[in-house]
């Protein structure tokens, strides 16, 4: 019978440590400790994240129950809720950042292309608010009565994973977030909502040979320069090319502009999208506009299925190193998805690691096991079952 170690720590062995000791040294993440590390830290955090623990209490009854499973991790035999505690306050958050974007860019290169047949590179961008009790965590404060941190994120729509993420104050404006750390990649297509229409950036788009594809506003004022040819489907009711009229807009934005008009028969809705791609259909188009509500879903997801709506401590640098960590949960599953050629949705591999994170079996079978046959597995692990 083959030998395996525990599912936890095949997922740690997917990270590479040379690039996370750098980081650990970089941002001096174990100055001043003696047992429990950053990489300590991580191994909790990520075991919280894939087991569905809500609190500190939580995670150190589930250690110490499975204690014999530490030895291969390398962690501690004990650990107590106040070190982990101590280590969320003070390891730097910045190490988890930077450990996300480097499991980006190799997850990148093994994922799949998107839906569309043209190769240009799809992204969308949108954000989403993180609703935090004030007297917990005052210093999350954008109302009187209310705190929060927002999330402003790039969905990448080759593979559905996350290619751009920060996290600011709930009163931060989107449109600022993304003109000035959206990266600009040339050739690509960014597909927008109202709340980015800044025509000052979009000039810097267009200017980099980029495209971007956007919901206009009602008041907005134009001049029809030139009208395409109407496809033969006949939901696209007009495609115009546009120019700007108003003088503060055509300082930032001189250039022409196309204007679609789209009928939704589904939900019986007249849609409008302004873009700076001539070349694609006025279809193609709105589909790719449609294709922007794949990030509300991923927004669903993780608030429902990971630990980033109560956190396990009230400090900036609790909040954020639990928020980065389990993006960095995200994209290890991406990887593995990847990897394996797996069908699955990454919830389904959420709930298969999160029921066997500590069980030994290869993790590769997992991702193409059905419920039934998981079920089976796992009754029939001695170390899964109550030895009475």
């Amino acid at each position: 019978m083959a030998h395996y170690n525990t599912v936890l720590h095949q997922l740690l062995s997917l990270v590479p440590r040379h690039d996370f000791d750098s980081l650990v040294k970089r941002f001096e993440g174990d100055r001043y400790t003696k047992k429990f590390t950053a990489w300590s830290q991580f191994s909790v955090l990520l075991f919280g994240q894939a087991g569905g623990k809500t609190s500190l209490r939580d995670i150190q009854n589930a250690l110490t129950v499975q204690s014999n499973h530490f030895y291969h991790l390398g962690l501690p035999k004990t650990i107590a809720r106040t070190t982990i505690a101590e280590a969320n306050a003070r390891i730097d958050w910045r190490i988890y950042q930077e450990l996300f974007y480097t499991l980006q860019r190799r997850c990148q290169t093994l994922a799949p292309r998107h839906k569309f047949k043209f190769k240009n590179p799809l992204f969308s961008i949108d954000s989403t608010t993180i609703e935090l009790c004030l007297g917990a965590f005052p210093w999350s404060r954008y109302s009187k009565q209310r705190g929060a941190i927002k999330m402003h994120y790039g969905l990448d729509h080759a593979g559905h994973i996350p290619v751009f993420l920060t996290v600011t104050g709930a009163a931060r404006s989107d449109v600022a977030v993304a003109s000035r750390h959206w990266p600009i990649i040339p050739d690509s297509i960014n597909c927008l909502d109202r709340g980015y229409i800044d025509f000052a950036w979009f000039r810097r788009i267009n200017d980099e040979g980029a495209f971007f594809v956007v919901r206009p506003r009602a008041n907005m004022l134009y001049k029809v320069a030139g009208q395409h040819d109407l496809p033969r489907n006949k939901a696209v009711l007009a495609d115009l090319k546009i120019e700007m009229v108003e003088r503060h807009t055509r300082q930032k934005y001189s250039g022409p502009l196309r204007l679609i008009s789209y009928y939704d028969a589904e939900g019986d809705r007249c849609f409008q999208f302004m873009t700076n791609n001539f070349k694609l259909a006025a279809f193609t188009i709105a589909e790719i506009y449609k294709a922007r509500w794949q990030i509300e879903a991923f927004f669903k997801w993780i608030k429902q299925n990971l630990k980033i709506k109560s956190f396990l401590g009230t400090s900036p640098n609790a909040v954020l190193t639990q928020v980065w960590v389990a993006m960095c949960y995200v994209l290890l599953l991406a990887y593995i998805k990847f990897q394996a050629k797996c069908s699955h949705s990454l919830f389904y591999l959420h709930r298969v690691v999160g029921q066997t994170i500590l069980a030994r079996l290869s993790l590769l079978d997992l991702m193409h096991l059905n419920a039934r046959r998981l079920e089976r597995v796992r009754c029939q692990d001695p170390q899964l079952c109550l030895q009475l």
